[in-house]
């Protein structure tokens, strides 16, 4: 175990970065790892960054479909117009359907045209040029978005989408969405027209289930925002030696406080990865009924396809909640930044943005009604739209049309593929990688129905007094900081993981990223956690001094 260059002060000052600019300093060193190895004429280790979620697989079906129906839209272009040879015109609606049906025909054996083809197949006739030409003048990018919310059929195929992964239901007339840049600017447009529609106000109470994704808690202590946060956090007690990461009902009971205006959560939980159960649900959702049916509910669902049975806020409390969801994880998209904003027609924002004041009803109808005759009619809704281009380009908003038809073409994939073709294999995906971690750690992790698996998050601690005795890490806390270890892997080690503490979970933990790495490395990073608290331990019993 080599001396790492801070002192103990620099460490402590670390821990309050946010987990994710630490993991640049972490990849630094880990880099030097390799380069240093490679020097020495070692065997190198590559750097491995199990920091990060970005998935290494992708679903390449809805790929394939997106880049036969641009060429198909190319051609439709150039047949509108093609007086010069590097300029085309616009798709024309009459007939396209009957044409994109030959041109499937044609490319039969093409990647892509069975799913275009099985796509087309659910339209109703009456329906089908409309539907075709959206797609085809979609992905050429030649019109604003209209309407600026999202697309007509994309907003269908994808609401019925998210209706099926949050739990199989939807409200009546289905959900309302907003096409986003991704789950982090859905994050942000929720934000902002909650305090920009004085639903939420600086200094108000809110609350987050904890751990979490770490800008739910670094939002909020923005100077915009001051909000004061109450913690609901998953217990830290064991089942078969290890955290549950389960809600007891006292911890939800917090919720019961009408002063507490807004929840935020992540579900499955990151990094826990750990889906609500059933009875969490239903207490939140009687809470909401019986105690506090102004509590507005943000829940971010992205991870729930990982996890079986799952079962959304947005289906338990529909009224309540708006939901956030992003197709990076799922699809391996991170880079389309593609995710929406749903809401069910019928909620509580637009009820309290009803009953105002006439000082704040004032203020509202100043701030849209450049946009619209009937401010009070306007829902919630479009308001983040016109929010999420400051009013007053509110005719420019809306996600890029060829982005929403990426999206759409996942959805539907996802729909008319069946469980066996993509989503079971995603499982089994990050079921062997952490069957390899908890082997190269030598630690048995028990099966748990309500785990997504997408990460896992390492109790360091814990774990160290269950192996070693308590005594150990109570020595271990005195001597070291707890992003000791992190550090050590990096250096030592070339392996990157992020800090638990981060996240608000036990600050001795480790958040391990599931999705991003060959089955293969996590047996090495098991290694090397393991390889890293047992030199912890033989400094304890050899009386060598702390670094």
């Amino acid at each position: 175990m080599t001396e790492l260059g801070e002192t103990r002060a620099q460490r402590r000052e670390l821990e309050h970065l946010s987990p994710f600019e630490l993991k640049n300093r972490l990849i630094q060193r880990a880099g030097e790892h390799e380069r240093t190895a490679r020097h020495d004429r070692r065997q190198a280790d590559t750097m491995l960054n199990a920091g990060r979620g970005n998935p290494n697989w992708t679903a390449l079906p809805p790929r394939e479909a997106f880049f036969l129906l641009g060429r198909f839209a190319v051609a439709e272009a150039r047949e509108d117009w093609n007086e010069w040879p590097a300029l085309g015109g616009m798709p024309r609606a009459d007939g396209i359907a009957e044409r994109f049906e030959l041109y499937l025909d044609q490319n039969a054996g093409e990647p892509g045209a069975d799913l275009l083809r099985r796509i087309v197949r659910t339209v109703p006739e009456a329906q089908a040029d409309a539907v075709v030409h959206e797609l085809v003048d979609g992905i050429i990018g030649d019109n604003y978005p209209v309407p600026d919310r999202m697309l007509p059929f994309c907003e269908r195929a994808v609401g019925e989408y998210v209706a099926r992964a949050m739990g199989g239901k939807a409200p009546k007339g289905g959900y309302d969405l907003f096409a986003t840049e991704g789950g982090t600017a859905a994050m942000c447009y929720v934000f902002d027209s909650l305090q920009a529609n004085r639903v939420l106000r600086r200094g108000d109470r809110i609350a987050l289930m904890t751990p979490i994704f770490t800008p739910y808690l670094e939002i909020p202590r923005l100077e915009r925002y001051g909000f004061d946060v109450t913690e609901v956090s998953a217990s830290r007690g064991t089942e078969n030696g290890f955290h549950t990461w389960a809600y007891d009902d006292a911890e939800i009971d917090k919720l019961a406080d009408p002063s507490i205006r807004l929840l935020c959560l992540v579900n499955p939980s990151n990094p826990p990865s750990v889906r609500l159960s059933d009875r969490a649900l239903e207490r939140i959702a009687g809470i909401v009924e019986n105690h506090n049916r102004d509590l507005v509910i943000v829940t971010d669902d992205v991870y729930g396809t990982f996890a079986d049975g799952f079962t959304s806020l947005m289906e338990a409390a529909p009224h309540n909640t708006i939901g956030v969801y992003s197709f990076s994880k799922y699809f391996g998209a991170t880079g389309w930044r593609l995710g929406v904003i749903a809401l069910n027609p019928d909620n509580t924002v637009d009820e309290q943005i009803a009953r105002l004041g006439a000082e704040d009803a004032r203020a509202l109808e100043e701030r849209y009604s450049s946009i619209t005759t009937d401010v009070p009619g306007l829902g919630f809704i479009d308001r983040m739209v016109a929010d999420s281009r400051a009013v007053a380009l509110n005719h420019t908003a809306g996600l890029s049309t060829p982005q929403q038809v990426q999206m759409a073409l996942f959805a539907l994939f996802d729909m008319v593929s069946g469980e066996v073709e993509y989503r079971r294999p995603t499982k089994e995906i990050l079921s062997r990688r952490l069957a390899a971690l908890s082997e190269g750690l030598g630690v048995d992790l028990p099966d748990d129905p309500l785990r997504a698996g997408y990460y896992v998050e390492l109790d360091l601690l814990h774990w160290i007094g269950r192996k070693w005795g308590e005594d150990f890490a109570r020595w271990l806390q005195a001597q070291y900081e707890p992003v000791d270890p992190v550090l050590r892997l990096a250096e030592e080690d070339g392996v990157v993981v992020l800090n638990g503490g981060g996240f608000d979970g036990p600050e001795w933990s480790v958040r391990v990223s599931l999705a991003n790495l060959d089955h293969a490395a996590y047996g090495r990073i098991g290694r090397a956690l393991r390889t890293i608290c047992e030199e912890y331990h033989r400094r304890y019993t050899g009386g060598a001094p702390a670094s």
